[in-house]
């Protein structure tokens, strides 16, 4: 029996909207497990595009910021998706960072304590409708514990392969094993034969997050004590573009796939062995720009 084909994170970049949604009918077509869709350019209302015109796959928000709308906008528009789709939408939220925060002009709380009295309201708001399951993006493991309790699902995202037993040790054990509650990873995807020249395009989508102190502390958690301390001391010293030199090969290989199409599908498979139920491919490419990307995916699993 082959193996399912993973899921996809797309974005609806200016210029390519329609083109975006058309991807995402023709990836339901091809039999993907479902579309996620990250905070930049409008995943609310890309999700709303795809309520209409998808038919069967399942999709959902990866993320939505808590802090980007009220809670009762949120449940408004989240009750239309979920009605409009039969049931087929998921609110991924989380508390996002800091340059988000910049962006929407807010001042953020205690994440756990914000995210847990943002899933008591939603789930409070009576008037719209049904309204979707939740899926909680997180990192480390008290984000995990309370997706676990309050939840649908845990959505991680640029995380390591060797660390994912230990972070879904912090769900419940009746969650990890319930097949209908979601646990999924955003992976940075670059597929080519050229392995050195993936693996640069992954070094260089990472590294922004590189920046990001609550990613270095999960990294850190998650063993590489050594990359990250060098990098936070780059950074210290006004060393920025020394940053990617840094994220070691051995980083790379456990947080994102890279290389032919036989080794990024094995990559999918280990994932799925590590306890990820439904890998989300975030592809890029050595030779073009998303389309291309996606191009890559299609011929990489059918």
């Amino acid at each position: 029996m082959s193996e399912p084909l993973p899921a996809l994170c797309l974005i609806a970049v200016p210029g390519r909207r329609r083109q975006t949604i058309d991807i995402c009918a023709d990836a339901e077509r091809r039999g993907y497990a479902g579309i996620y869709v990250p905070s930049p350019f409008g995943n609310m209302s890309m999700c709303e595009a795809l309520a209409w015109k998808t038919e069967k796959i399942p999709f959902a928000t990866s993320i939505a910021p808590i802090y980007q709308r009220t809670v009762v906008d949120f449940a408004q528009s989240a009750a239309m998706m979920h009605e409009v789709s039969g049931g087929r939408f998921s609110l991924g939220i989380g508390i996002a960072h800091g340059p988000s925060y910049v962006r929407m002009g807010v001042t953020p709380g205690k994440p756990l304590s914000d995210t847990r009295a943002f899933i008591e309201k939603f789930r409070a708001e009576k008037t719209f409708g049904p309204l979707p399951p939740i899926i909680v993006a997180a990192l480390r493991q008290k984000m995990v514990a309370l997706a676990g309790e309050l939840a649908e699902g845990v959505v991680f995202a640029n995380v390591s392969r060797a660390h994912m037993e230990a972070s879904l040790a912090a769900l419940p054990a009746a969650k990890r094993n319930d097949e209908n509650f979601f646990i999924g990873n955003m992976i940075p995807t670059c597929i080519s034969d050229d392995v050195e020249a993936a693996k640069a395009v992954n070094r260089r989508t990472l590294t922004h997050y590189a920046f990001l102190p609550n990613y270095r502390n999960y990294w850190k958690e998650a063993g590489y004590v050594e990359e990250m301390e060098a990098i936070e001391k780059a950074i210290a010293e006004g060393r920025r573009d020394d940053v990617p030199k840094y994220l070691s090969d051995t980083w790379l290989a456990n947080t994102t796939l890279f290389g032919p199409a036989a080794k990024v599908r094995e990559g999918v498979a280990a994932w799925r062995a590590a306890g990820v139920r439904t890998p989300i491919l975030v592809p890029s490419s050595a030779a073009g720009n998303q389309l291309k990307a996606i191009e890559e995916v299609f011929a990489t699993f059918g």
